[in-house]
């Protein structure tokens, strides 16, 4: 499809993605209208309120790259589907809770669910839409829709609130259950990425990474809250485990760090960030490609072949 215009099934998956996307903003929005009601209901220290917000920023920043590289090597449609699922089935546990370390919990896999469940969308963009102003229209639709997803949150949480602080969370269940559906019957089915010889998941090299996040976005949100001493600490560690990570030693790249195109050798050109200089099909962020200098050489060693 060659036109600029978002016509048929296109149009239902853009639809769905940006359904969401604005799923994530409203639920953020509207728990932040709530937090007095719920501080007042089960009864919460102040402590305890901030890891009510503190807990899903942990899991969606922290899980954020391991997210992206999982939609790499186990489908795209996969993870956007299955953490779509747990999105809905946590955000309605949370509305139920009766005690704060459950609401907590609740709020940490959702934030874990929405770090999965984002890059993985925003692969199936980028790799459905035609390259051009097809694809740059459905990213202008998708991130204006983030944007308004958090401004009608603030509006829809405080009326949700005035009937009862667990509506917050009750409502984004329904309409995470129409977002399923329509993914289900819309999102097209993607066959598993074949993965190059040799090429396996190195769940080591991945979980220090999740690690080292992990402590640095905790060490960034609890600055705020916590002394000088602790939060150094925290970023700190995080900061030595990310220079022990696979991708920051000095020897070859782990093969967890290496984006689906750059590792099939479909590269860009070179740029100063790497290799892919147009828009990456995994869901990796650019920086998980190689070096320009491997990818040169990979083109090179193709031309020499020919």
């Amino acid at each position: 499809m060659t036109e600029e215009r978002i016509r048929g099934r296109r149009l239902g998956v853009l639809l769905v993605l940006c359904g969401a996307i604005f799923l994530e903003g409203i639920d953020v929005a509207m728990l932040n209208v709530a937090l007095p009601s719920i501080r007042a209901d089960l009864g919460l220290e102040t402590g305890e309120l901030q890891w009510v917000m503190s807990a899903y920023v942990l899991g969606y920043g922290g899980f954020m790259l391991l997210g992206g590289r999982a939609a790499d090597l186990f489908g795209r449609r996969q993870m956007f589907v299955g953490w779509l699922t747990v999105f809905l089935l946590f955000s309605g546990l949370g509305g139920l809770a009766t005690e704060g370390w459950q609401l907590i919990a609740a709020r940490f896999v959702t934030g874990v669910a929405a770090a999965f469940m984002t890059p993985a969308g925003l692969s199936i963009i980028t790799t459905g839409f035609d390259e051009g102003p097809q694809r740059d229209k459905a990213l202008l639709v998708y991130s204006g829709t983030a944007a308004g997803g958090f401004s009608i949150g603030l509006v829809a949480g405080g009326l949700l609130t005035s009937i009862g602080w667990r509506w917050v969370f009750f409502a984004p269940v329904a309409l995470a259950a129409l977002i399923l559906l329509g993914a289900l019957a819309l999102v097209p089915k993607s066959p598993r990425p074949r993965r190059a010889s040799g090429q396996r998941l190195d769940l080591a090299g991945g979980l220090l990474v999740t690690a080292s996040v992990v402590l640095l976005v905790l060490g960034v949100e609890r600055a705020a809250h916590a002394g000088a001493g602790w939060t150094a600490a925290t970023v700190g560690a995080g900061l030595v485990l990310l220079g022990r990570s696979p991708r920051s030693s000095g020897g070859r790249p782990s093969r967890w760090s290496v984006s689906g195109s750059c590792a099939r050798g479909r590269c860009g050109g070179p740029t100063p960030q790497g290799c892919c200089s147009r828009a990456p099909s995994s869901a990796s962020s650019s920086w998980w490609c190689s070096t320009s200098r491997n990818c040169g050489a990979g083109r090179r060693s193709r031309r020499a072949s020919r």
